[in-house]
């Protein structure tokens, strides 16, 4: 009798036991364990972190770090971290989050404008995705990659189409170099290099012409007429004289640095430089900073006319007058450099 006791008594404290173990690893993996008041809470994880990289961040969001750490290393996660971007939604359990965190990498939107040289472009993508900034410009400035692809250092921008991708947090600067050649290349149809063909002009020189006509104007509307006046420019072997490309050649010298040129004077014509297209003739060796795919196809479905002259236009800023003859286009130029002393605009 007192031998049936104790049995009955094991074998209460294992249903107890066990009762607890299931009540336990319940609330292990089963109860909500955020501590955040937001729908979604975001964790990074960089490439090649640490279990104990991971817990930092999860730290001040979850309740019970304790509970998270059993069912982490129950399923192996802290041997099998993943890098990316991952979501832990309000009311998760440790369940979820770990399965979150470990297959759900979200891809995030990159997105980068008009950025004027290799250096800002690689500012502007660093603080969107794990790549920093300086592994970027050396990636992107790859003398071995540029040549292979028909770049040099000119034109590199040029590679670099402006609008917004979908990426993985965790991109290389590899690739993010290769996903925008691709980019680079779906872009120019067959469509648009028969379009630059007939123009007479390559791809490079095609971007290095947008990337002028969309400096001298943001409106789309009126860039297939800059465009064409320029066209035509060429095609009669008269100098482009674009004022954007003398603020480039002025922008490259020691004495314009950290400067802006709010107005061009004689004395920024006089620049030795093979981006001054008032003293050489045809376009410049590269784009002078990152066109607008508005501005690309500006060039290729450029405007038919006569127009060898424009300016810009005091009475509609942003917008621009344009001439047949010398004689019309000096008086639209006068009238603009008047607005621009009545401004104080005086270089």
């Amino acid at each position: 009798m007192y031998i049936k006791k104790i049995l009955l008594a094991i074998v209460f404290l294992g249903l107890a036991a066990a009762a607890y173990f299931a009540y336990y690893i319940y609330g292990v993996m089963m109860n909500s364990n955020t501590a955040f008041n937001n729908e979604v809470a975001y964790i990074y994880v960089p490439t090649n972190a640490s279990y104990e990289d991971v817990k930092e961040q999860l730290e001040p969001l979850l309740k019970d770090m304790s509970t998270f750490d059993a069912l982490a290393k129950q399923k192996k996660y802290v041997n099998n971290i993943k890098a990316g971007r991952f979501a832990i939604k309000k009311g998760m359990n440790n369940n979820d989050i770990i399965n979150s965190i470990r297959s759900n990498n979200l891809p995030i939107t990159l997105s980068f404008n008009n950025q004027e040289t290799i250096y800002k472009l690689a500012g502007r993508v660093s603080s969107q995705i794990e790549a920093d900034s300086v592994t970027l410009v050396n990636v992107l400035t790859d003398s071995a990659f540029l040549s292979k692809n028909g770049f040099n250092k000119a034109t590199a921008l040029g590679m670099y189409l402006p609008n917004s991708y979908e990426f993985f947090w965790n991109t290389s600067a590899e690739q993010f170099r290769e996903r925008m050649l691709k980019e680079y290349n779906r872009f120019w149809t067959d469509a648009r290099k028969a379009k630059a063909k007939a123009l007479g002009l390559t791809r490079d020189e095609v971007i290095a012409l947008a990337s002028i006509v969309y400096e001298e104007s943001k409106q789309a509307s009126e860039q297939p007429t800059i465009a064409g006046v320029y066209l035509n420019r060429i095609r009669i072997k008269m100098p482009l004289q674009a004022d954007p490309t003398l603020k480039f050649a002025a922008y490259q010298l020691p004495e314009y640095k950290n400067t802006v040129i709010k107005r061009v004077l004689n004395i920024h014509k006089d620049i030795v430089s093979p981006y001054n297209t008032y003293k050489n003739l045809g376009l410049p060796p590269g784009l002078i900073a990152m066109p607008d795919i508005s501005a690309i196809d500006a060039v290729l479905n450029y405007e038919k006319h006569q127009y060898l002259y424009f300016c810009a236009d005091a009475s509609r800023l942003g917008f621009h007058k344009f001439a047949k003859t010398l004689s019309q286009h000096n008086v639209n130029a006068q009238e603009y450099q008047r607005y621009l002393s009545s401004q104080g605009i005086n270089k």
